[in-house]
């Protein structure tokens, strides 16, 4: 492996590496830990929990400001984590201790099955928990606990709650329920989002009812337009008047009016061309790592979302990760090869081609170099039953977007596969669970979950975890409309196919004047090894705001 501008420590190094013109003692206790770029953003890891519980041992994790404390989903145990943060120290590594594990049994609530996600209220005694029932077809719960574990309450909500979260005002508590199919879609429960008055503990449950849908949004599935609809997560303004839905497989976002509590409309998110310059992708599992323009529109289906705002505007970033429908009764996923009989593609769908470049590429045996590249069988076929043009899962990309428009502002292109193709060429779009080179080219390759965006010294900046990968993206969005990334890194240990932290599935932003380092952190949960791992910035001094 070629190192440039890298810094790596851990067991995974050894001795003394010398990068950029420095030296970097390796101590044995520590995780793998590399920084790929950076300039003049310094980061180190300084905590790691682990819960013992492999796989899913830690989802989504809620930090408290005042306690310096947070709580951690742990599905493996159907339990929440109580994790001290008071005792990290700057630049020093230290293992981070359980101060307590809740589970979801201690509070004797019948024909429940998981929690889903966990937030801190931001002035009162409360944690929110989301809870699925079982089965999951069945209206959720939120549940309601002080932040030293003592029962509050429960709260009914809408099937599948999937995601929890206060108003910046704490004046609300909002879930997304999503509301999926049993496996059988003997029962298909629709779409809703929960609006819970934490001064009543009651909540107002919106459905999608004569929610105005533009003609971008997919609900072309299975189901009634209502079943397809499936909040996934929430994030709020600022002011926390409105509230932005991801519909993952719906490709869309909806708008929240918090001042009334209805849902204004969804809208769709569109697709990415990857026959342009600067989308290109490996689209190809082949043992190769070669970036090329290819006929395959992705659909962005965003998961994990945050909001930013700046010069009176409010954005939203996202995380187009992708996501098939996909159950024992039905499934839109398919591979390419499985349909090349039925495929005519059409130039018209691509800015890139015409009919005569897209012919000749066919022939030259494109299809089959694609044979096991993922698409969906629910876009791109014509009344005549062929596939005119040929759509994929996510953008392997994060966007801006205007929140009021819902318009793209941005899209970082190719440059997540360009830039772990450098920095960690060996293991360039690995799986979470195998380390397998060139193994995701063919669907969906780095995977990008979710975002968060945070200030550090004056300077707004949006990290995107990489589920598959196991590694986080920095860039700056001082200029919305053209973002600057900044620095790559993880602390998955890639000796082995499960070690040191993989797989990040949540992100949490804690600010410099809320961290007990007095240094910005990033803590990140990660699904596959069970672990958190937790971050310090060292970055430029900027101009404050």
């Amino acid at each position: 492996m070629k190192f440039r501008n890298i810094v790596w420590t851990g067991v995974a190094a050894a001795g003394l590496l010398i990068a950029g013109g420095q030296s970097y003692k390796v101590l044995g206790e520590e995780p793998a830990f590399f920084q790929y770029q950076g300039g003049h953003m310094n980061v180190s890891q300084i905590g790691q929990y682990d819960s013992g519980s492999g796989e899913g041992g830690t989802e989504i994790l809620a930090y408290d400001e005042k306690l310096k404390r947070a709580f951690v989903t742990n599905g493996a145990e159907s339990a929440i984590d109580v994790l001290s943060f008071e005792r990290l120290d700057s630049g020093e590594f230290s293992m981070m201790k359980r101060l307590d594990r809740i589970h979801l049994a201690e509070f004797d609530i019948r024909d429940v099955d998981d929690i889903t996600s966990v937030a801190a209220h931001p002035e009162r005694d409360l944690v929110a928990l989301s809870v699925v029932s079982d089965p999951k077809t069945d209206p959720g719960y939120v549940v309601l606990l002080t932040k030293d574990g003592k029962f509050v309450g429960k709260i009914e909500v809408g099937a599948l709650p999937d995601m929890v979260t206060f108003t910046p005002d704490g004046k609300k508590l909002l879930a997304a329920n999503e509301g999926e199919p049993a496996d059988d879609y003997s029962v298909d429960p629709e779409g809703s989002i929960s609006v819970v008055d934490l001064d009543t503990l009651s909540a107002k449950t919106l459905t999608f009812e004569g929610v105005p849908l533009d003609e971008n949004v997919r609900v072309g599935s299975k189901g009634t337009v209502l079943q397809q609809l499936e909040p996934e997560y929430i994030t709020v303004s600022e002011d926390s008047k409105k509230a932005f839905v991801t519909l993952q497989e719906n490709n869309a976002i909806a708008t929240v009016d918090l001042e009334s509590d209805r849902i204004i409309d969804v809208k769709g998110l569109g697709v990415k061309d990857h026959s342009l310059p600067g989308n290109e992708l490996d689209g190809k599992e082949n043992g190769e790592t070669k970036l090329e323009r290819l006929p395959l529109l992705a659909l962005y289906m965003p998961d994990a979302i945050d909001t930013f705002s700046t010069g009176g505007k409010t954005y939203i970033v996202t995380p187009n990760e992708g996501d098939a429908r996909d159950y024992d009764a039905y499934s839109e996923e398919a591979e390419i090869g499985e349909i090349a009989d039925k495929i005519k593609l059409n130039a018209e769908h691509y800015e890139g081609y015409n009919q005569k470049k897209l012919d000749r590429l066919t022939d030259k045996g494109l299809l089959d170099a694609l044979a096991d590249t993922k698409i969906t069988l629910e876009n791109g076929l014509n009344e005549d039953g062929d596939y005119e043009a040929l759509y994929t899962y996510g953008g392997r990309s994060f966007s801006i977007f205007d929140a009021e428009t819902m318009e793209l502002v941005y899209d970082s292109g190719n440059e997540f596969e360009k830039i772990t193709a450098k920095a960690l060429p060996e293991y360039f779009n690995t799986t979470n669970d195998e380390i397998t080179y060139d193994g995701r080219s063919s669907s969906k390759g780095p995977e990008p979950e979710t975002v968060v965006t945070g200030d550090i010294n004056g300077t707004t900046y949006a990290f995107i975890a990489l589920e598959r990968t196991s590694g986080i993206m920095a860039y700056d969005l001082s200029r919305p409309e053209k973002p600057k990334f900044v620095t790559f890194i993880t602390s998955r240990d890639f000796s082995e196919d499960v070690e040191g932290d993989v797989s990040p599935e949540g992100l949490q932003f804690i600010p410099g004047d809320a961290s007990p380092t007095g240094k910005p952190l990033l803590a990140a949960t990660h699904e596959v090894s069970g672990t958190v791992a937790v971050y310090e910035f060292d970055s430029p001094k900027g101009k404050k705001n």
